[in-house]
């Protein structure tokens, strides 16, 4: 890699694109990723209680 090739990021794909836009998949994706926290965070507070028993 030469260093004018190092300069310039990559040109997303226009399917990168669509996905980076579509409002429903980023709905979506949102909601996934909030649901995934809820669990981390709840299985968390279940060890900090058996912790204090």
């Amino acid at each position: 890699m030469t260093k004018d090739q190092a300069r310039y990021a990559a040109k997303p794909t226009r399917f990168t694109v669509f996905q980076r836009t579509f409002l429903p998949l980023q709905l979506i994706r949102f909601v996934v990723i909030n649901m995934k926290m809820l669990d981390i965070i709840r299985r968390s507070h279940r060890a900090m209680h058996r912790a204090g028993q």
